[in-house]
């Protein structure tokens, strides 16, 4: 059976979706983002008689995890690739113009050419801790804006009376989610279990450890730490040509900025309380090597010996792998 590739470009109020026929002929509409959008996607592919299809779209989050999980519901084969992904390969084909409708045509293009690999929701328990864990995040960044308001100078009494009722409305609701993110955790013995292997990691405390597993998933799709590693933007990026251009090496943070957030502070933390890293930390100080190197050379190390403990089952040992 000839299968046809979907593009989708999606955003919060729509998607624009480009069907690439097998005689490479296309066929495009807008339709909402929303339930009967779908189910308008749906009607609209069997008109064109597409019944084998490779969808693929661009991993935003939200906004595309309820079509995706709805087009693989209905039995067509689903990729969500990185954005990065899809703005290289626009590189490749030398794109001048870029529109709703024209990048949709170019992920279907990418697809047809690629084959990226199927995609698969996350369980229950990881989808529910996203959505507590992402919640948290945006509380948070509320409660730092509205201290940041306060903290400007309000002249208006009633303005500074309502942002000081706001910031104790995120203070409590920030208190609450914390304790269902732990609770969600406590009431899974799996999750559990990981809690207490990241957190036996001297800088890792238990929200960091809830971010981790909410966007790592499942260890076991990673063949190795350095796999994880580049999912989280954490390899160096090498800029090197002929014998004169000798670029100075920067993490490539082609991965998701979340787990590069969730570990900045914690890398700080393990520079001086992890024995492993604080090793690390003092053999790149001693070399020269510049303060913010410094760190995301204990982020990557911090992300490898969290692989190390959930792919081992193990906790945190310092003398591992040392000989006697």
């Amino acid at each position: 059976m000839e299968v046809f590739h979907l593009g989708v470009d999606i955003s919060k109020a729509k998607f624009d979706v480009a069907l690439l026929r097998p005689d490479g002929k296309f066929h495009h509409r807008v339709l909402p983002n929303t339930a009967a959008g779908f189910q308008q996607l749906s009607a609209w592919l069997s008109k064109q008689k597409a019944h084998s299809i490779h969808a693929c779209m661009e991993a935003t989050g939200t906004y595309s995890d309820a079509l995706a999980t709805y087009l693989r519901s209905a039995g067509y084969l689903v990729s969500v690739v990185n954005p990065a992904i899809i703005k290289a390969f626009a590189s490749t084909e030398m794109s001048r113009t870029k529109t709703d409708k024209t990048d949709a045509s170019l992920i279907a293009r990418y697809c047809q050419k690629h084959q990226p690999p199927a995609w698969t929701p996350p369980p229950a328990e990881i989808s529910e801790l996203q959505a507590l864990v992402r919640r948290l995040e945006a509380l948070l960044e509320m409660l730092q804006q509205e201290r940041n308001r306060l903290a400007a100078g309000i002249n208006s009494s009633s303005v500074k009376e309502g942002l000081e009722q706001h910031i104790t409305y995120l203070d409590e609701q920030i208190t609450h989610t914390q304790s269902l993110i732990r609770d969600h955790i406590d009431q899974n013995p799996t999750l559990k279990q990981q809690r207490y292997l990241l957190t036996s990691i001297p800088g890792i405390g238990e929200a960091t450890a809830a971010k981790l597993l909410a966007e790592i998933v499942d260890v076991n799709h990673y063949r190795s730490a350095r796999q994880v590693a580049a999912f989280a933007g954490l390899v160096p990026k090498h800029r090197e040509s002929g014998s004169s251009v000798r670029g100075k090496p920067r993490l490539c943070k082609v991965g998701t900025a979340r787990l590069r957030k969730a570990l900045y502070f914690p890398a700080i933390v393990a520079t001086r309380h992890n024995p492993v890293i604080r090793a690390v930390s003092q053999r790149l100080s001693e070399r020269g090597k510049c303060p913010m190197l410094i760190i995301g050379a204990a982020m990557r190390k911090l992300i490898h010996i969290a692989y190390g403990v959930l792919k081992s089952g193990k906790p945190f040992d310092p003398d591992y792998g040392k000989t006697a």
